[in-house]
């Protein structure tokens, strides 16, 4: 059975999600809620297509007027700057620990707990050895 991927794009309209799909002109529906967005596209564009919904993907694409988008804008950039950071604390502390470093001179030089260092290391022996697989 072979899936075929439709963006939904939406824009808020009142209390509700205005949706249409792009790629077929004249599919539209409305959700009350974001989450709710795929479901009923997927649903609208089977109904429009006579096919079965498990062979629709829908990709969601909210728009969001200027003032929101910008207030967006910031919790976006600072979780990409946590996982940034996040990705660079692991680093070091694979560096550290495979030059010797016990967990709590690891964690008294990076700041953190000797807990948090261990469960650093654990996640990355996991991703290894899932990686080795």
């Amino acid at each position: 059975m072979e899936v075929k991927t439709y963006s939904a794009t939406c824009q808020r309209v009142g209390n509700w999600w205005a949706v249409s799909v792009p790629e077929l002109k004249g599919v539209h529906t409305q959700a009350r809620r974001l989450d709710q967005v795929a479901a009923m596209t997927r649903e609208a564009i089977a109904l429009m297509l006579g096919v079965d919904p498990a062979t629709i993907e829908v990709e969601v694409h909210p728009e969001s007027p200027g003032p929101v988008a910008e207030a967006l804008h910031a919790p976006q950039a600072a979780r990409e700057a946590g996982e940034k950071a996040e990705r660079a604390t692991e680093s070091a502390v694979r560096a550290l620990l495979r030059d010797g470093y016990t967990v709590r001179d690891a964690g008294a030089l990076l700041g953190l707990s000797p807990q948090r260092i261990s469960q650093i290391a654990a996640r990355g022996r996991a991703t290894s050895r899932s990686a080795a697989a």
